[in-house]
């Protein structure tokens, strides 16, 4: 099975307004003479959307949209979820840790001429090992989201496998396809079952978690 991709990345940009100069108002001009008032057209209609075809009876093959289904399925959002909080947690771990770093460099900058030797020396290598910690952090977390993105996709899989084999058989089908990563170019999109995939997954209910006995 190709595989999919659980996870949000978010980036926040600030940026301020930009500050105009005030200019003097114009001198008024004189009234114009009044326009003649024309209609206003009629709103467009909507045009309505074309009813989604049924599933072609007897169809041998079937496609899906893996990617649709780790987007939209309860599954999926849990998954995406977690991985969010990991990474909200570590990034503001960073930032806590950034902070620092920035704090001791500030502190040289501004105090490092009026300080002995020794605190100097001292203060430059608290900013050295702060810096160093940083670079490992950024490491270890990076890992650490990558490897529970791994977990949750195996997870994921084996999940979804029965599912797909269940609708399969269900439709009678001979072949699924996971549509854009099968190098499929056109079909019908009525032999998409990304939909009924995702419905069987939701009301499939997860095996409990098995527990291992006490080590006596």
């Amino acid at each position: 099975m190709n595989a999919f991709v659980f996870g949000v990345a978010a980036a926040v940009m600030l940026a301020g307004a930009p500050t105009f100069a005030q200019t003097p108002a114009p001198a008024p001009a004189q009234p114009a003479a009044p326009a003649t008032a024309k209609p206003a057209p009629a709103p467009a209609q909507a045009v309505p959307a074309p009813p989604a075809k049924p599933f072609p009876e007897g169809a041998k093959f079937a496609y899906v949209v893996l990617q649709r289904v780790a987007n939209e399925s309860a599954d999926g959002k849990a998954a995406s979820a977690r991985i969010q909080a990991l990474q909200q947690k570590r990034a503001a771990e960073l930032n806590d840790k950034n902070k620092q770093l920035q704090g001791l460099q500030a502190k040289l900058e501004k105090e490092g001429s009026v300080m002995s030797a020794t605190a100097q020396a001292d203060l430059q290598k608290q900013a050295e090992r702060i810096n160093t910690d940083v670079q490992r952090f950024t490491q270890d977390a990076q890992q650490e989201i990558q490897d529970l993105q791994t977990q949750l996709q195996q997870q994921f899989e084996s999940r979804v496998t029965p599912v797909l084999a269940q609708v399969g058989a269900d439709k009678g089908l001979h072949f699924i396809f996971n549509g854009p990563d099968s190098g499929l170019v056109w079909a019908d999109p009525s032999l998409d079952i990304s939909l009924d995939v995702i419905k069987k997954l939701d009301s499939t209910p997860s095996a409990p978690a098995t527990t291992k006995p006490p080590v006596k």
